[in-house]
């Protein structure tokens, strides 16, 4: 046989023509597939001569989601087994996961999902191969015949569906169409199994681009179906209704189990049932989807979160601002907001309109916004008068309320919600200063992060979308460049998000992993040459001239609420003693002991503690666990020999206690724990 020359991994090697991944690497069981000059195939492929060729780990992104992808193929062709008269949707990887759409007469029931592992299980246990076939239009119709969700994607590839989209918009018009329809051809996947007597017969088929795992086996018992739940055809409530199974998948059983109990703490940890256990918060249904209302100690929580926050800004040299929580849209049009941000916008109210007697219009009346964002507010603060170099860097802050409709499917909890309060800042400054004051934004952003329990993070820098901004290439790349140079000094890891820009200007976002290793988007700072011209702000410079300032956006928490609901779930309800509503709570081991510790209570009290006295009748066992119950930090004991010594025992969130403890001490240890944050 002739043979060829591959780099593999950057060494090069010398292989007999006609070799296939599956051949050179078929040993080594992490390998899933192969990128060839850049392009991911399976290991069934020959490997063409002079190609450049990367092992795929299954650990790895890539390795994932095809690993994820071949498991929904492996579903699919349970469903059908079970079911041969359900019609086939979309099975696209997702984030730790997969799911796969069926047309079936009755939705899938719990034990159903249960069933179809087994069935799952006997398919990868028979070792099926996943084998690509090129096919042409006319070919796949004709073996896709009984499949019209099939046919339609096929259709949307060829230019001959709903829409005549062509090849470059199918991943628009269908959600998850880019792993059946997307790239150059069209692709059939065959499942071929061996029979006793060795022969491949193909015991199943799915249109699909691929890659797929070489064999069933690779995908082991890491998977588990997780629910199902109805969904519309290509995303439209148009189309039919379809239900759709979603399940994960992981390279072994231990990385399962490990997922399913983080999964599992999620749950014990998500903010909407903490907030309704500790009396933090509620939604009523009498005000609206996306609308909370904070308790009096999750006011208590937000407002000592709010207090840290504002003296730091002012340390840091913030002056503070109030804009109201409406405008006229005509400053919505200057921004740009209605150009770019009107579907996430409350419809207008048309207000102010006069008529005469007969019905007439006397003077026009005008349309009202419920604010989105706050910068345009604050442009118009800047722009109120004069300004002069001098002043420079101005950095404006205001807890600014915005309203945004969200659509219901997303609004969730606090964390997606409709009126939500934003700490937001907008520094103007010099071009000459914009580099320093990024670099020490960020830097405050980071410590001040840090202050609220977070410290693992990574940076993000989102890039424009030539289709959804303003402004000219130059301005962009210089923008760009900066906060990638400011970012890249951080010394943190940052990842790229191209596209993902706002309308007028990068931007970098601060990304933190909770407790359970989550990761959350924090702070978003933007660089922004746009929104000053738009405005047409200036400042006076120190020769004279009228110059540009160049405008920066920060928020650091994003919202008041949706960080409330990250540390509430990072914290799994226990805040650190600074931001619990009661920092201390002082129960008597019997009712004479009551008016002592209300003593205690008061000096704790005129300290600045948060401090309460449970005089309730319950038993003293019970006060214990309901101090437990509320995450309280201290609680504070006291029976006769206490009483007698004039002091208290310490009971700690962790169990632990310390008896006989002076009162003046106890005050101190407590009113240090929380002034210095460690506790």
């Amino acid at each position: 046989m002739p043979s060829v020359r591959i780099t593999l991994d950057g060494i090069d090697h010398e292989i007999e023509a006609g070799t296939t991944g599956l051949t050179l690497l078929g040993k080594e069981k992490a390998v899933v597939a192969v990128r060839v000059d850049g392009e991911l195939r399976d290991l069934h492929r020959e490997l063409p001569g002079g190609a450049a060729v990367e092992r795929v780990g299954i650990d790895t992104p890539d390795g994932l989601a095809i690993l994820r992808h071949s498991t929904a193929h492996v579903l699919a062709q349970a469903v059908q087994q079970v079911n041969p008269d359900a019609k086939l949707g979309i099975g696209p990887p997702i984030t730790d996961g997969f799911y796969y759409d069926f047309d079936v007469e009755t939705p899938f029931t719990p034990e159903q999902l249960r069933e179809l592992e087994k069935v799952m299980t006997r398919i990868i246990r028979d070792g099926q191969s996943f084998r690509r076939r090129v096919v042409t239009e006319e070919e796949a119709r004709a073996e896709l015949a009984a499949e019209p969700y099939k046919l339609e994607l096929i259709g949307l590839k060829g230019g001959t569906g709903q829409g005549d989209t062509g090849d470059a918009d199918v991943s628009e018009v269908a959600e998850g169409a880019s792993v059946e329809v997307g790239g150059g051809e069209l692709t059939i996947y065959d499942n071929v199994a061996r029979t006793r007597e060795g022969e491949e017969v193909v015991a199943w088929k799915d249109l699909c681009r691929g890659p797929h795992v070489a064999s069933t086996r690779v995908l082991g018992n890491g998977f588990q179906l997780m629910r199902s739940a109805a969904a519309y055809w290509r995303g439209s409530e148009k189309n039919p209704q379809l239900q759709r199974i979603y399940g994960t998948a992981w390279p072994s059983k231990d990385e399962l189990r490990a997922y399913t109990e983080r999964l599992a703490e999620a749950e014990r940890r998500d903010h909407r049932r903490l907030g309704a256990e500790l009396d933090l918060f509620s939604f009523p249904d009498e005000i609206g989807s996306g609308l909370a209302v904070f308790h009096p100690r999750g006011g208590i929580i937000r407002s000592a979160m709010e207090e840290y926050s504002r003296k730091r800004h002012v340390e840091a040299g913030y002056e503070f601002v109030y804009t109201p929580h409406a405008t006229k849209g005509r400053l919505f049009e200057v921004s740009g907001h209605l150009d770019w941000y009107a579907d996430g916008m409350y419809p207008p109210m048309h207000l102010d309109a006069e008529h005469h007697a007969d019905g007439s219009i006397k003077r026009e009346g005008q349309d009202y916004y419920l604010k989105p964002m706050n910068c345009p507010m604050h442009n118009l603060i800047f722009d109120a008068r004069g300004r002069s170099y001098r002043e420079l860097p101005l950095r404006l802050f205001e807890f600014g309320t915005v309203y945004r409709y969200e659509k219901s499917g997303v609004v969730h909890g606090l964390t997606r919600a409709r009126g939500f309060t934003q700490d937001d800042a907008h520094i103007y400054c010099t071009r000459e200063q914009m580099r320093d004051e990024l670099s020490s934004l960020l830097t405050f952003v980071l410590d001040l992060l840090k202050d609220y329990g977070l410290d693992d993070f990574y940076l993000e820098l989102s890039t424009r979308n030539p289709e959804k901004s303003v402004g000219d290439d130059a301005t962009w790349e210089e923008a760009t460049e900066t906060l990638r140079e400011v970012a890249e000094a951080s010394g943190l890891e940052l990842v790229p998000d191209p596209g993902g820009a706002a309308f007028y200007g990068p931007k970098i976002s601060v990304q933190a992993k909770d407790a359970i290793g989550r990761t959350w988007q924090m702070s978003t700072i933007q660089l922004d040459f746009n929104l000053p011209e738009r405005f047409d702000l200036t400042y006076q410079a120190a020769d004279g001239s009228r110059q540009r300032p160049v405008m920066i956006h920060r928020a650091l928490f994003g919202s008041i609420e949706r960080f409330f609901a990250v540390l509430l779930e990072h914290y799994a309800g226990a805040f650190p003693a600074w931001l619990a509503p009661v920092q201390v709570l002082a129960v008597p081991v019997a009712e004479p002991f009551n008016d002592y510790l209300a003593d205690v209570v008061a000096q704790l009290r005129r300290a600045g503690v948060r401090a309460e006295l449970d005089d309730s009748d319950d038993r003293f066992n019970k006060k214990i666990r309901n101090a437990t119950t509320q995450k309280v930090p201290f609680v504070l004991i006291a029976g006769g020999e206490d009483a007698e010594n004039g002091a208290v025992s310490f009971r700690f969130r962790d169990g632990s206690q310390r008896n006989g403890v002076p009162v003046a001490e106890a005050v101190e240890l407590v009113r240090t724990a929380i002034a210095e944050r460690t506790a």
